[in-house]
């Protein structure tokens, strides 16, 4: 059963239609798209894929502040693409998340009108302005308790997206939180225990918290991959390229090197803040998650900041969890049988959109 937030105002049929996995940030438009398949269990083809840079000041912190300048980007996505269907991402920033308890007995039917009812209590705005989603999530057989996890907007926010959508004559299917969608393509079925999701990007770094495929937990650290680069240059000099600095952070980066030292320095401060942030929401976590096997398992590290090297260890170092960075065709495809048409530190920034390609599949 979708929801107002899964499926807004598009018709049923549309569903059945092939659509592009589409993540809109604050820098940049990341697309991809998986052949049409009868078969759901088959690995997937990837159709196209792709990155158009969005402008400064357009979007920031997952808002629209020009709606006209982001509807020519789309209009230029949709010109090279030549698409009609997409499904998008949505700000982790906009969202609010919460678990809840159900009767198992419920209905689907009685499920939506019960969880309307809690929205005051856990989203912060006037309930007649929100549109929100759900999941059911896995319960033993004899229990008498359901959860649920929760993801609600503001009604305002997926409206903008929808409208600068319609304006450039594309139609969205289904609109997702990108950790969620992260999740998709980046969390094995089999992984057990609660997954913490690192999507170090360029202006921030997003944090969710997975649990058995669903989202529970979402936030965002103010830092990414643009201070790092300032960082650098502040050592270095600032007549160096982007390319020049990318280099440095994926070949120097947090490597205890004679020859790097000096980068790694520089580096060290402003990672430790993300790693204090990370630790803080590790904690929170853990104090309202009072069962054993909802303690976090695990890091997995996406964006295309996470290629900084040394950045996995350090994290497992000093958080003492295991953390790597993801692949991002964890449910894709098998890399042993398939070489995917993008490398492995570019495809990093390509989760939340191989995530949102992947929903057709689900």
């Amino acid at each position: 059963m979708l929801s107002a937030l899964s499926r807004v105002l598009p018709p049923p049929t549309y569903l059945t239609m092939p659509s592009v996995g589409l993540d809109i940030s604050d820098t940049s438009l990341k697309y991809v798209e998986f052949e049409p398949s009868t078969n759901a269990a088959a690995p997937k083809k990837i159709k196209r894929w792709g990155d158009i840079e969005i402008p400064a000041d357009i979007v920031r912190s997952g808002d629209i502040n020009d709606a006209q300048k982001l509807t020519a980007v789309l209009k230029e996505f949709k010109r090279e693409v030549k698409t009609e269907y997409v499904r998008l991402s949505l700000p982790e920033e906009r969202a609010y998340l919460f678990e809840t308890e159900i009767k198992s007995n419920t209905s689907l039917k009685e499920v939506r009108g019960l969880l309307e009812f809690r929205l005051e209590e856990n989203v912060p705005i006037p309930s007649r302005d929100v549109l929100f989603d759900y999941t059911i999530m896995p319960n033993q057989e004899d229990s008498k308790v359901t959860q649920v996890a929760v993801a609600a907007y503001p009604r305002e926010t997926i409206q903008k997206y929808y409208e600068v959508c319609l304006g450039a004559g594309l139609f969205p299917l289904s609109f997702e939180v990108e950790a969620q969608a992260m999740a998709r393509a980046v969390v094995s079925p089999d992984m057990t225990g609660a997954v913490m999701l690192v999507d170090f990007g360029k202006t921030r770094t997003g944090v969710g918290i997975v649990y058995k495929g669903s989202l529970l937990y979402t936030s965002t650290i103010d830092i990414g991959g643009n201070q790092l680069s300032q960082v650098i240059r502040r050592v270095k000099g600032n007549d160096l390229s982007e390319a020049e600095v990318t280099n440095l952070k994926n070949t120097e980066g947090l490597h205890r090197g004679v020859d790097s030292s000096d980068v790694r320095d520089a580096l060290i401060t402003t990672v430790s803040i993300i790693k204090d942030e990370l630790a803080t929401r590790m904690q929170y976590w853990h104090l309202r998650s009072d069962l054993k096997n909802r303690k976090i398992s695990s890091l997995v590290l996406c964006g295309g900041s996470a290629n900084l090297k040394g950045l996995p260890a350090y994290l497992s170092e000093t958080l003492g969890v295991p953390a790597a960075r993801g692949n991002v065709w964890e449910n894709v495809f098998s890399l042993y049988d398939t070489v995917p048409p993008i490398s492995r530190r570019v495809s990093l920034g390509y989760a939340t959109a191989i995530g949102l390609a992947l929903k057709n599949s689900v």
